[in-house]
């Protein structure tokens, strides 16, 4: 009597974890081709004798075309189904990259990188819609945490494989040979077949089917709920990149820490940050996504401001700096969580591919509002303005609550 129920948990195990694995691959190969020219930048400008400035004409495209793109990106994911879209992505962005490196010309390999961005630009639409109708409920919040664990761990592998292929082969055959990881895993992808969706995956969010007009979709997208989680994914990745791209001298000039150490806390808050990640799905199994996002933000936010305001010593700020990183990664998921109930039906790609556009426009701002801070002589104000970003973030989480919560009839 209870085999045909074991049987059934066993196939929606198999289903969840088939549908991770292949969409976490994905997430990783994104990460390796977002960090493919930092660690040859050199190599690549000596070769084509261009200045640093005009070599980053390639970042600059990848990243406004990835910007640009990513919430129609959204759209045709909810329109023709993620898993198609995800495989052109992978395969249009592999297509760039073999091209960067075999032809010999700069202005195409900076067209290039802008078609790696268009095709970079389909994964957190497809991703995220993948992984919400394909895992079921129970198993969704580690589902998002393995998910941006494995982007961040392709970001760690990107420098070390790229230089060993550089090594082996040149810039050129290191480009055309991390190419095939994403033609590996489109062809993976390309022969998964979706079974279907297990009864116990099934909720009122994912069955229901059709993703509205565009005026519809417009309305979506444009009411508080949306862009309040717009608005606190623009804080999150403001709040975060701020801290990480400037920590080190901030550091240094507010509280004389050394280069060598501060590059230490550094290190401690991006491994301690991945750990959070899977420490936070962990714990949504077990607390609202709400709660954990407010309290690992307030954390972040309290500790943000204590290494402005305090000289802690080495042992201090590593420790403090490494927290700040555990705090913020256990935010990722329930962050991802969040958005995902409050998605109506049909309608996961566009709204992810909206909300996580955020992650583009404070990359803008990052460099622009905390660049003038230190060269005006203002290092504190670098770990304050991470603390206030953090702490109107946790203030959107509220207003969003209040507003789906107005906005569900009586």
């Amino acid at each position: 009597m209870t085999a045909a129920p074991d049987l059934a948990l066993t196939a929606d195990n198999t289903n969840d974890a088939r549908a991770i694995a292949s969409v976490s691959a994905a997430h990783f190969v994104s990460h390796v081709y977002i960090l493919l020219l930092p660690p040859l930048f050199e190599v690549i400008r000596a070769d084509y004798q261009v200045s640093y400035t005009e070599l980053g004409l390639a970042l600059v495209a990848f990243n406004a075309l990835t910007g640009f793109f990513q919430t129609p990106a959204g759209f045709v994911v909810d329109r023709v189904g993620a898993r198609i879209v995800l495989i052109c992505g992978l395969l249009l962005g592999s297509a760039a990259v073999i091209v960067a490196g075999v032809v010999n010309s700069f202005w195409v390999f900076v067209a290039m990188f802008g078609l790696a961005g268009l095709g970079n630009a389909v994964y957190h639409p497809a991703d995220y819609a993948l992984l919400s109708h394909r895992v079921g409920s129970e198993r969704l919040g580690r589902a998002f945490s393995i998910h941006t664990f494995s982007g961040m761990l392709g970001g760690a592998v990107a420098p070390a494989l790229l230089l060993f292929l550089y090594g082996c082969v040149g810039w050129r055959g290191a480009f055309v040979a991390t190419a095939m990881l994403g033609v590996a895993v489109a062809a993976a992808l390309a022969l998964q077949r979706d079974a279907p969706m297990p009864r116990s995956h099934r909720d009122p969010v994912v069955d229901a089917g059709g993703g509205g007009d565009g005026q519809a979709s417009l309305r979506l997208l444009l009411s508080p709920v949306i862009l309040l989680n717009f608005i606190f994914f623009a804080l999150f990745a403001f709040a975060n990149g701020g801290l990480q791209a400037y920590a080190v001298v901030a550091l240094s000039a507010a509280h004389d820490v050394p280069l060598a150490e501060g590059n230490i806390a550094l290190s401690g808050y991006l491994l301690l940050n991945a750990g959070g990640v899977l420490l936070g799905g962990l714990l949504l199994g077990r607390a609202s996504p709400v709660l954990v996002t407010v309290t690992s933000m307030l954390a972040f936010a309290v500790l943000a401001a204590i290494l402005g305001l305090f000289t802690l010593g080495t042992a201090g700020t590593v420790i403090a700096m490494s927290l700040a990183g555990l705090a913020s990664g256990m935010a990722m998921p329930s962050r991802d969580m969040m958005v995902r109930l409050v998605t109506p039906p049909g309608s996961f790609g566009k709204v992810f591919g909206f909300v996580t556009t955020g992650f583009s426009f404070a990359g803008v701002l990052v460099p622009l509002c905390f660049g003038p801070l230190m060269d005006n002589g203002h290092p504190v104000a670098v770990f304050v303005a991470v603390a206030a970003a953090s702490v109107v973030a946790v203030a959107t989480v509220f207003s969003a609550r209040s507003s789906r919560t107005a906005a569900k009839p009586n």
